[in-house]
């Protein structure tokens, strides 16, 4: 498999290359050449195959002959040991992915990544450093998954009072490897400011850098799996609660090569410059608002580029529908749906509960099992779940993580800042 960038076809790398760059020199985001089909023997499997099984079919084709199957079987099930279970909550299911060491659905990516690029850089004598931007979860799933790993280092940089006190303490609470940078700013500029960082020349001179939002095409790929599990075990429609849209991408990815899955809902906050998009067909990146379910505050999502790259409006009209919701809305919603079933909802989660809820009512949801991707566990968001519920129960993880210092640096949300401080930290 070769890949190119959204902004030159006629280049093209190996996924080695683009995993390990992140970001293209042009400064586009790598796509693969074509997005492979599942065998038929797996596509009418997926419902009752092993989730580690699927894992290895879904990302065999993008990393063949790179990775051979034998390390790709190992780095599968050392980086899944947990599912992405279906549970049937009132009308729906909720697709749980947050059953991995940081309760969030990034750990998927972030576990692959880490294995990965220990592989691809076997032999490597000089040290790797990666760039991350984090609304969130990201940064605490990347931390977590590179910590300790030899010869890479990571920097998170995540916007100032805009992450819980969880996050906060998963992103910047282990140190060792993992240094963290406080931006005075938005996730967009902490965005932009992780690109500046990755194009400028002089920098890439004195050290070996790549990025670990979901810009990489080696978190994005893996994400696809969980589609092909859900897809294959009930959902015909799929729910994402979206900010950067690299999840959903990842979905389309696995639809492409074959999930059943006829439908995604792209649940937005009031940072809805997607839904707007589908509705104007006008895209009009803007200045991102701060909201509960900040994971998604998002007002200039990287991944449209990759999305456009593979499909053109009407295709997404025919297979995405937009809906917003807004911070009441969410809260509404965590507290009826645990009156009524029991059930704890994230603020994330939330949103793509309500957003389900007004789709049904303009009869835009297509026939067939409604999955919504919660993306997180309620106890990342206690601040805002437990007034509403109560005290959602705290896997250990968490309990554990809570317990840390953090450890960060505040920068302002210029790129000379950060540059300044990933040369004094070479």
């Amino acid at each position: 498999m070769k890949y190119y960038s959204t902004r030159n076809k006629n280049e093209t790398v190996s996924f080695a290359v683009a995993a390990l760059a992140g970001l293209a020199p042009d400064g586009g985001l790598f796509v693969p050449q074509e997005i492979p089909q599942y065998p038929a023997h797996v596509k009418s499997s997926l419902g009752s195959m092993a989730f580690t099984d699927i894992a290895f079919e879904t990302i065999k084709p993008y990393v063949d002959e790179e990775i051979t199957d034998g390390v790709l079987a190992d780095i599968t099930a050392s980086a899944f040991t947990f599912d992405a279970p279906l549970v049937a909550v009132a009308d729906r299911f909720a697709v749980e992915l947050f059953h991995g060491p940081t309760a969030a659905f990034k750990d998927f990516g972030a576990r692959f990544m880490a294995r990965a690029f220990s592989w691809l850089r076997r032999g490597e004598d000089k040290p790797l450093h990666i760039l991350v931007a984090t609304s969130g979860d990201t940064g605490g799933a990347v931390a977590d998954g590179f910590f300790e790993v030899e010869g890479i280092n990571v920097t998170v940089l995540y916007p100032k009072g805009r992450v819980t006190p969880l996050q906060e303490r998963q992103i910047a609470g282990l140190g060792k490897n993992i240094s963290a940078l406080e931006v005075e700013g938005s996730f967009d500029d902490c965005q932009r400011l992780v690109k500046a960082a990755l194009a400028d020349e002089e920098l890439n001179k004195r050290m070996s850098l790549s990025s670990a939002n979901s810009i990489n095409i080696s978190r994005l790929i893996p994400q696809a799996v969980y589609y092909s599990a859900s897809a294959g075990r009930a959902c015909a429609t799929l729910c994402v609660p979206s900010g950067n849209f690299g999840n959903l991408t990842a979905g389309l990815y696995a639809m492409k090569m074959g999930a059943p899955v006829h439908q995604f809902v792209a649940a937005t906050n009031i940072n809805k410059t997607f839904p707007d998009y589908l509705d104007s067909g006008e895209y009009l990146a803007r200045i991102s608002q701060a909201t509960i379910s900040n994971a998604m505050d998002v007002g200039a999502p990287s991944n449209f580029e990759r999305m456009s790259a593979h499909f053109t409006l009407d295709e997404m009209r025919r297979i995405i529908s937009g809906v917003s919701v807004g911070d009441e809305e969410t809260r509404e919603t965590i507290k009826r749906i645990h009156d009524q079933t029991g059930y704890f909802l994230d603020p994330h989660s939330a949103v793509g509960w309500k957003g389900v809820d007004k789709l049904i009512e303009k009869n835009k949801i297509g026939k067939g099992a409604v999955g919504i991707l919660c993306t997180a566990h309620p106890a990342k968001f206690s601040e805002t779940v437990e007034p509403l519920t109560g005290a959602p129960p705290v896997p250990l993880s968490l309990s554990r993580a809570m317990e840390r210092e953090v450890k960060a640096k505040t920068i302002p949300a210029e790129v000379s800042a950060l540059i300044e401080n990933l040369k004094g930290n070479n």
